[in-house]
């Protein structure tokens, strides 16, 4: 497994992002609000943003400014990675024995 998968909120943040489809793009601020909703609980500022930086280093998404913004996508490899964990845990809520 990638390590960028041991972290939910990583992850999740994947998952947002594409939900917006191939072309699709979100803001910062849409991200927190959105995670915070889904995890009823406040976000601190500076560990969430942390967590987006690693995941543009890392490659999986892709970082860009639009007027007064920074929009967050996924790049090709980030797709990749939600879809095959997506499809793991899928097979795992169907009892397949492809956990181990």
């Amino acid at each position: 497994m990638s390590k960028w998968l041991q972290s939910g909120r990583r992850r999740d943040v994947c998952f947002l992002l594409a939900a917006e489809g191939e072309d699709g793009h979100l803001r910062g601020q849409q991200l927190k609000s959105r995670l915070e909703s889904h995890y009823d609980e406040r976000l601190e500022p500076k560990a969430f943003y942390g967590s987006l930086s690693a995941l543009v280093e890392a490659g999986f998404v892709e970082k860009r400014t639009e007027g007064i913004h920074d929009v967050y996508a996924l790049t090709e490899g980030g797709r990749r990675r939600v879809r095959e964990h997506y499809e793991w845990v899928s097979e795992c809520c169907e009892g397949g024995d492809s956990a181990e």
